[in-house]
């Protein structure tokens, strides 16, 4: 069988060749290609979903940012068309005709695709297309057989292909684990790694179950990491704050890190075992864990900068050592 060359590009041809910006549904948050919104079970990602399909349809900003007017097809698929229309009329008190709704397809592999496809030609300026929920169109078919992954990294990549064939935006909800990585919240997209690993663009979703107030984070390969406060009010989740990157970075550091850095202002040196070291510090909320994690991770950035040498040394114990630099 005759093997097709490889198509290549010289990096300055590349360098030299003006391209297509990419597409913005919504500015320096959801760019073209596929994306993941993943929040808990009733949480309201419905009322965004379509409070979003809505704006995006009107060529209305979302939460200040600038939209492409479009049409969108939204396909929300756990609910009736009765349940939409009550939303709707929450909503809004006029609705754009370029917002199609459906609340049933068929699955991935199973004739999505050529019904997506179908719309696309029937309707060619719909740029955004929703799905809510992943789950409802997975083809889980060859899960036993080709692994969890290769299942969910193909579905994924059935979704994406559709988007980047066709320069438009994919998005498709989802759920949370239910068991919660506190060092990497992008790690609790359920299923898995296949299906945050074929994704262009995340957003994570979070809130306690009685709170009005909501965690909006987002990631992706064309978009910087923002961190947003959200407010459910009214039906519509309102904006309330983006935080800048010195307040994201500065909460991400735990709070044993300014702890030590107070504790070692005084010293000279110190030397001992992670349980040796909260104890002097009269810390009772650190684990030992956490230092060693805590120290791998920031004494760069925290210690250094304030002349305190760090390392680490494992007899028996491990032991660690500061010591203070004379400027």
């Amino acid at each position: 069988m005759s093997v097709p060359k490889l198509e290549v590009i010289d990096a300055e041809t590349l360098l030299a060749t003006p391209l297509p910006k990419t597409l913005f549904i919504v500015d320096k948050l959801l760019p073209q290609g596929l994306s993941i919104f993943c929040g808990a079970s009733k949480i309201g990602k419905s009322w965004l979903m379509l409070d979003l399909a809505n704006k995006v349809a009107k060529g209305e900003p979302m939460w200040g940012f600038a939209t492409c007017k479009c049409d969108v097809l939204y396909l929300t698929l756990e609910d009736t068309i009765v349940r939409v229309q009550e939303r709707l009329y929450k909503l809004v008190d006029e609705a754009p005709s370029n917002l199609r709704i459906a609340v049933a397809c068929e699955k991935i592999g199973k004739g999505l695709e050529e019904q997506i496809n179908t719309a696309l030609n029937e309707y060619p300026n719909t740029k955004l297309i929703i799905i809510d929920t992943f789950q409802k169109v997975r083809n889980s078919s060859g899960a036993v057989r080709d692994g969890m992954y290769a299942v969910d990294y193909a579905d994924v990549s059935a979704l994406k292909a559709i988007a980047d064939k066709n320069k438009i935006a994919v998005m498709f909800v989802h759920h949370l684990r239910k068991v919660k990585d506190l060092d990497d919240p992008f790690n609790d997209v359920s299923g898995s790694t296949g299906i945050a690993g074929a994704a262009d663009t995340i957003f994570i979703m979070s809130r306690a179950r009685s709170d009005k107030n909501a965690n909006l984070i987002v990631s992706g390969r064309d978009i910087n990491y923002q961190d947003m406060e959200l407010l459910f009010e009214k039906c519509k989740w309102q904006l309330q704050k983006i935080k800048t990157e010195n307040e994201i970075q500065q909460e991400q550091v735990p709070n044993f890190i300014f702890k030590l850095c107070d504790f070692l202002f005084l010293q000279t040196e110190w030397c001992g075992t992670a349980t040796e070291l909260i104890a002097a510090m009269e810390d009772t909320e650190t684990s030992p864990n956490i230092v060693t994690k805590s120290l791998g991770r920031f004494a760069d950035k925290y210690l250094t900068p304030n002349g305190i040498q760090y390392s680490t040394k494992k007899s028996g114990k491990r032991y660690i050592y500061f010591k203070k630099i004379q400027k």
